[in-house]
């Protein structure tokens, strides 16, 4: 049994399957000043995930038209059989921090409501029982996100910063004299104990590749010690990451810090990235003591706000979940729900119990003693694993 929504929508959507014929529309959103859409939903990093963890044969595209047949929006999807159930997912998992659909701006004027009562329409067709938006900013750039729609407050959300007007300015509002003046002594004593350092981009594929391989060591060494799961070991993960930081104009962008004459990697930084907006995903650091006193993450950091600002990038985020570092610097907080938008009756059910864990994962982080129990479960089951 479908559950339709009561309203008689004034969008059409259609769902397309896989990519390809979404793409040229996908491009030319891409490119226009009115479109509103994180780094993760540009098509090169939505493609280079779908290929290389092998659910592109499960891709979809919805597009929204309105009844003069502009576009109003986009929205990446795979599908997904969970017991008896087929769910229409947004793209990235945790490897994205959000999931927005590609949007015009002018699109806050059509009611959200609507935007669901066109989705719920298409989805019966197309045999969906569920619709599962995770990591869904409330507000993007001042606009109301659609998806967003009767959401459940998520367990942490994401912050970031604002870049502008020019690198040396924001550097002295991002970072305080007394944390530039640490900096710049941890960096001149980094440089005495081992030589020149140099910040650098991932210019090709190969170098990317190279500074990939010392950031899954590094990472690997870090989550062993935590007893955490390395969720960069699957060879599906880095070939993805690998991909998306290839060829001339990366999906990501990976930055390291590392020694001139020895090559050494001491910290690296990979973000998701379009023109104009850099989204953290990841970074490491050398573990050895004897370089983790001079901060190399943190001089990392510096110069990556830095050179950001200078390539003309107007924002900085540092994804999900609450860190020293990202509470010293970051000026934003992206509020961030849960959607679940029922189809059919076993989507309905599907959406209650869904709902509850949000509720039960969200109490759980809010509550140290609930969290830290629930931290040492993870570790014995992981180990007994």
């Amino acid at each position: 049994m479908r559950i339709t929504s009561g309203l008689r929508p004034t969008l059409t959507a259609t769902i397309l399957p896989g990519l390809d014929a979404a793409e040229g529309l996908w491009r030319s959103a891409e490119a226009s000043a009115d479109s509103l859409f994180t780094p993760y939903q540009r098509i090169d990093w939505i493609a280079a995930y779908l290929r290389e963890t092998g659910e592109a044969d499960d891709a979809r595209v919805a597009i929204l038209c309105d009844q003069a047949g502009r576009m109003r929006l986009l929205l990446p999807l795979v599908v997904r059989r969970r017991r008896g159930l087929t769910l229409a997912c947004t793209v990235g998992d945790t490897h994205a921090n959000f999931h927005l659909p590609v949007f015009s701006r002018d699109a806050a004027a059509v009611p959200s409501a609507e935007v669901r009562a066109a989705l719920l329409s298409a989805a019966a067709s197309a045999g969906i029982d569920a619709f599962s938006f995770a990591h869904q900013p409330e507000i993007w750039e001042g606009t109301p996100n659609p998806l967003a729609l009767g959401g459940e407050a998520a367990a942490s959300n994401a912050y970031g910063l604002v870049l502008g007007p020019d690198p040396e300015s924001t550097i002295k509002r991002v970072f305080s004299a007394d944390a530039r003046k640490k900096l710049r002594s941890k960096e001149k004593r980094l440089t005495d104990a081992l030589g020149p350092i140099a910040y650098r981009r991932a210019g090709d594929g190969e170098e990317a590749r190279a500074f990939l391989s010392a950031f899954y060591l590094q990472k690997a060494a870090r989550f062993a010690g935590m007893g955490i799961r390395d969720p960069y070991a699957p060879e599906a993960v880095r070939r993805f990451l690998e991909r998306a930081a290839s060829g001339a104009d990366p999906a990501v962008e990976i930055h390291v810090l590392q020694v001139v004459e020895t090559g050494r990697i001491l910290a690296v930084f990979g973000g998701a990235v379009n023109a104009t907006r850099y989204s953290g995903m990841m970074t490491s650091f050398e573990a050895d003591p004897e370089i983790a006193r001079f901060s190399p993450g943190d001089l990392l950091l510096h110069h990556l706000v830095k050179e950001q600002t200078g390539r003309g990038r107007l924002a900085f985020d540092l994804g999900i979940g609450e860190a020293r570092y990202k509470a010293s610097i970051c000026d934003e907080t992206i509020t961030l729900v849960e959607t679940v938008w029922p189809v059919t009756i076993r989507g309905h059910a599907f959406a209650l119990v869904r709902t509850g864990l949000i509720r039960l994962k969200r109490q759980v982080k809010g509550d140290p003693r609930l969290f830290a129990a629930a931290s040492r479960i993870r570790s014995i089951l992981r180990r007994r694993a």
